[in-house]
């Protein structure tokens, strides 16, 4: 049937349902539940009232801190161009059912300020009853509510579509995507639209959780490796486990949200939990262990790389710096896929990978790599992260103290590539913003500084005229412009 006999018939099954008659049929068992949970909420069918309306500051605070202001962009792409054509509005709410965003056509957002669907305006079920965002919220999955189907009288002039969405890490409610329109705009793939737009806010919050967390591991792994041989995990502030050594079982979830310094892991042992500044270091206290072997790498600069295990100098290939260069760089580990993009690109072969791993393993001796994923997890120190690390807190002198030149230069590893790169420059340009001669004539003495014609025209213009280094300044610029 069409859409204005289709809202008739509901019409009146809704004036036989609320008004106690006998009727010949009976709502869908969706819509019959919700009503039942809204009439239990003492939401009155004529009601008139607005619903609850938050302060505008409130709302603001809100939408700051709620998790799907990160993929607005991503829902505004989705549905907004959808609901201007097709006479619409898009609505984005938190778990409760308050509308923190609403975007669409301005003459239906105007219809639905008369209402009060718009932002700051709370459409739970408990609130105005049946609705598509609120039922979509109550009864955790995609809904579409059309006309009489609403148990408020005052929006049955309306249809709406709606979906939940979830966080990816706890899997809990975070809020429900909705796209209403007038009666009149009811389109056959305002349902598929909802649900597809959901799922893609979430797998954009898992992609971001992802992200997160390989960034958590990279900054954290050190209080991991500093435990030893003794039996340990990284864990998300929410609890997930994100590595683990060598425990032989864990839950993929802890509850750490009573903020406990001890829980029990639910198989006899109870292990200790101590806060980092990004999640948590778990560990069971024992008896302390053995100390790891130590590996210090040289990379940087013209000369030949080579490591350092335990006293022991080992001259490296270039491949085995570069091995040992990713994997000093990404201390929470990569698998053998990862390295060969790393390495080779798209045309490596996680074969020749694990060879080199294992050759390199033998090399190095026990208790250096690990595997699964390939990590060191010797007591490790290197001098292109001692440079980041300079350059991170600012002690721009230590680090250039420390840089004897670009990182393995002779490497066409695409990954290296661009780590080389980005150290370069982001020396140069401290160097440059510091206006100390002394660091800018010793940056350019480097070989990544002595063909850099900005450098040595930034030396010529102040240095002082008395300065012994002009001249060679000078020498440079008219062979680097001639």
């Amino acid at each position: 049937m069409d859409a204005p006999e289709k809202a008739r018939r509901l019409s009146e099954l809704y004036d036989e349902v609320l008004g106690g008659g006998r009727v010949p049929g009976v709502p869908r068992p969706l819509v019959a539940a919700s009503w039942e949970r809204s009439l239990a909420a003492l939401v009155d069918p004529e009601l008139d009232a607005p619903p609850v309306v938050v302060p505008a500051d409130v709302l603001e605070s809100l939408r700051e801190d709620h998790p799907l202001r990160a993929v607005l962009p991503i829902l505004r792409q989705t549905l907004t161009t959808f609901a201007d054509e097709a006479s619409h509005i898009m609505i984005v709410t938190d778990a409760q059912g308050l509308i923190l965003w609403r975007e669409g056509a301005a003459d239906v957002r105007r219809q639905a300020d008369r209402i009060a669907l718009s932002e700051g305006a709370i459409w739970s079920e408990d609130a105005i009853g049946t609705n598509g965002m609120g039922t979509a919220l109550a009864a955790d999955q995609p809904v579409q509510i059309h006309s009489a189907e609403h148990l408020v009288r005052r929006i049955h002039a309306w249809t709406c579509a709606a979906a939940p969405v979830h966080d990816p890490d706890t899997g809990k409610l975070i809020g429900a995507v909705d796209v209403s329109g007038p009666l009149r705009t009811i389109h056959p793939a305002m349902m598929a639209l909802v649900t597809a737009a959901a799922q893609l806010a979430e797998g954009q919050l898992r992609v971001r959780m992802a992200a997160a967390d390989e960034q958590l591991r990279a900054r954290n792994m050190r209080h991991l490796v500093a435990l030893g041989d003794a039996p340990g995990a990284l864990l998300t502030p929410t609890g997930r486990v994100l590595a683990v050594q060598p425990l032989a079982w864990l839950p993929d979830r802890l509850d750490v949200s009573a903020g406990a310094d001890r829980i029990e892991l639910g198989d006899g042992r109870e292990a200790v939990v101590e806060p980092l500044d990004e999640g948590y270091l778990l560990r069971i206290p024992g008896p302390v262990r053995r100390r790891r072997p130590s590996l210090r790498l040289k990379l940087l600069g013209s000369g030949q790389p080579f490591a350092i295990v335990g006293g022991r100098e080992l001259t490296l290939t270039l491949r085995r710096a570069e091995v040992l260069a990713l994997l000093l760089l990404h201390p929470a580990g990569l698998t053998a896929e990862q390295l060969m993009l790393q390495l080779y690109g798209d045309e490596g072969n996680p074969t020749t990978v694990r060879a080199e791993m294992h050759r390199l393993r033998n090399l190095l001796g026990q208790g250096v790599l690990d595997t699964k994923p390939y990590r060191i997890i010797a007591d490790v120190s290197g001098d292109v992260t001692d440079v980041q690390d300079a350059l991170r807190i600012g002690a721009l002198a230590k680090a250039m103290d420390l840089y004897s030149g670009s990182l393995l230069g002779r490497s066409d590893a695409p990954a290296l590539r661009m780590e080389r790169d980005e150290l370069d420059a982001t020396l140069r340009r401290a160097v440059l913003d510091s206006s100390d001669h002394d660091l800018l004539w010793r940056f350019a003495q480097t070989s990544t500084g002595a063909e850099d014609l900005e450098v040595f025209e930034v030396l010529e213009r102040d240095l002082p005229a008395t300065d012994h280094r002009r001249p060679a300044v000078t020498a440079r610029l008219d062979r680097l412009t001639g």
